[in-house]
């Protein structure tokens, strides 16, 4: 049970920041330090820092390139694309006329119910959303309150030419905050790949090669078919993991810190108890 005289992470981070950091990096070294002193764990040192860098970034550092968009074209029958609807299995997808440079609208997956349950009059244009075009140059954190407060999910991202760039959706930006941040301050350099953690714990960045792996750990995993820790760790469960997720390799225990629906990116490793 949690004890009601001890102060909670909110009062915790209202005292750090009582001591007024003159400027950003003064106060990313503020809270890492309180993440040493264990006054923050991982989880929200990496949150906060995620909701910072959030602010700095532009849509087009972290937009889905126009050659790499999943699009319907609005001529095709509802048969031709589904294949493509269910491989994909996105929610939304852009519609197009003519060329990808002529987004009509959204269509939602979960609308085309409606065909296979037998509606007579089922017109694709009929069931699509407005399309919410946003350029390049917005910064992320601008983008993520518009989403909000607009409801959308998806916007489409165009150059200074009026052309399409490609496509952003809120959960790219939410990856940012919550998954797709690397741990940047432990991992500077290849050297800090493998670092100790409290309570005899490592922090192992996904992309560290087994080679350094088991010369840290003393283990004996193949590197044949796949060069990565993380490579390891999803071959094992065979298939992307969740963040927060657990497993066993050999006796060593792997907790997937940071992921999201593209790759893995931090894990926290236990050594087998002896």
């Amino acid at each position: 049970m949690t004890d009601p005289a001890s102060p909670s992470l909110f009062e915790r981070i209202t005292a750090l920041l009582m001591r007024q950091p003159p400027d950003r990096p003064a106060l990313t070294r503020l809270l890492r330090s309180a993440y040493q002193r264990n006054l923050l764990d991982a989880d929200a040192l990496s949150i906060i820092e995620g909701a910072l860098t959030v602010s700095e970034m532009q849509v087009r550092d972290i937009m889905i390139p126009r050659a790499q968009m999943d699009v319907i074209d609005i001529h095709e029958s509802v048969e031709h694309f589904m294949p493509q609807v269910i491989g994909s299995a996105h929610s939304r997808f852009p519609v197009i006329d003519q060329s990808r440079d002529d987004v009509i609208g959204v269509l939602l997956a979960k609308d085309l119910l409606r065909h296979y349950a037998g509606e007579e009059q089922f017109n694709v244009r009929e069931m699509l959303r407005p399309a919410i075009f946003v350029p390049e140059s917005k910064r992320l954190n601008v983008l993520l309150r518009e989403f909000r407060a607009s409801r959308n999910h998806m916007a489409i991202v165009v150059d200074e030419y009026g052309g399409v760039a490609g496509l952003v959706t809120i959960e790219d930006v939410l990856e940012q905050i919550v998954g797709d941040i690397e741990d940047e301050y432990d991992f500077d350099e290849a050297s800090d790949n493998i670092l100790p953690e409290p309570g005899g714990r490592f922090r192992v960045k996904a992309l560290t090669q087994i080679a350094d792996f088991n010369a840290a750990f003393g283990t004996e995993f193949s590197d044949e078919e796949h060069d990565t820790v993380g490579g390891l760790v999803i071959a094992h469960l065979g298939r992307l993991p969740r963040r927060g997720e657990t497993l066993s390799i050999a006796g060593h225990k792997f907790q997937v810190l940071r992921a999201d629906s593209r790759r893995v990116y931090t894990l926290i490793v236990e050594k087998p108890k002896t």
